[in-house]
């Protein structure tokens, strides 16, 4: 075995390892997309229920 040859298949091992890697970190990312999601939600149903109470007081300022 050649040096190119050692040198070409450790290059496709290195490259097989890496899109494997990627694949994996793809469920990592709908995680932290799906938690964002959820941020978002309950923050907004926070954002609603203060509005709402601010609406039952008869608050000049309905902003939260």
């Amino acid at each position: 075995m050649t040096l190119t040859n050692v040198i070409a298949r450790l290059a496709i091992v290195t490259m097989l390892a890496l899109v494997v890697m990627a694949c994996e970190d793809n469920h990592a990312e709908e995680a932290g997309e799906t938690i964002d999601e959820v941020v978002t939600d309950a923050g907004n149903k926070v954002e609603d229920l203060c509005e709402d109470v601010k609406d039952k007081a008869d608050a000049k300022d309905k902003d939260c």
